[in-house]
C-alpha cells in the first residue's frame, strides 16, 4: 500500500532554525517570579537580580554568602588597612530582612484536621461498644470492614488531634452507664 502524499513533507526536521536562540529570547524576556511579598515589594526591576537582592541583604548564592574560611592565617595589615571586613556590602533595604525574620518567628498554625465522618464514627463506636474493638470491627457500620487494630489506631488519631473534646466526651458517656445500670 503506497504512502499518504504529504506524510513525509509533513515531519521533516527544519535544519535552518536555530532553536537555541528561540529559547535564550524567551527566557531572557520572562520576569523572575517572587513569591515572598516583603522582596516583591522592595524588588526594582530596572537592577539585575544579584544587585536587587545585595540592596536587600539577601544572597543569590549561598557560597558566595557563607564561604567556607580557608586554613591560611590572614595577615593583620590587610584588614586593618581598609576599615571594613573584605566583602561587606551596604544593605539599603533592611526592612525586607527584617520583616521576613518577624513572619519566621510568628508559631505555625496547626492546620491538620481530621474528616467529620472520621470523628463521627469514632465516636459512634465509642459511643456504643466503649473498649471493645473486636465488637467495633463486627459492627454495621464498619463499611470499610476496618480490623480491631485499625480502629483502635483510628481512635488514637483522634484522642492525639482532639485530647480536649475527647476527654469531654468519655465524661459525657459516664453518667449515662451509670443511670442504665
Amino acid at each position: 500500500m503506497p504512502k499518504a502524499k504529504g506524510k513525509s513533507r509533513r515531519h521533516k526536521y527544519s535544519y535552518n532554525l536555530n532553536r537555541k536562540r528561540l529559547y535564550r529570547s524567551a527566557r531572557r524576556r520572562a520576569a523572575p517570579r517572587i513569591a515572598c511579598s516583603h522582596i516583591r515589594h522592595a524588588w526594582d526591576p530596572s537592577k539585575s537580580v544579584a544587585q536587587n537582592l545585595a540592596e536587600m541583604g539577601l544572597s543569590g548564592d549561598p557560597n558566595k554568602a557563607l564561604p567556607i574560611p580557608k586554613k591560611r592565617p590572614v595577615s593583620g595589615m590587610e584588614a586593618e588597612s581598609n576599615g571594613q571586613q573584605p566583602g561587606k556590602k551596604i544593605v539599603l533595604k533592611p526592612y525586607v530582612v527584617n520583616e521576613m525574620e518577624y513572619e519566621a518567628s510568628l508559631p505555625e498554625k496547626k492546620s491538620n484536621t481530621l474528616s467529620r465522618d472520621l470523628i463521627d464514627y469514632v465516636r459512634y463506636m465509642i459511643e456504643n461498644h466503649g473498649e471493645n474493638y473486636k465488637e467495633m470491627a463486627r459492627d454495621e457500620k464498619n463499611y470499610y470492614q476496618d480490623t480491631p487494630k485499625q480502629i483502635k489506631r483510628k481512635i488514637n488519631v483522634y484522642k492525639n488531634f482532639y485530647p480536649e473534646e475527647y476527654k469531654n466526651f468519655i465524661a459525657s458517656l459516664k453518667p449515662e452507664k451509670m443511670d442504665v445500670q
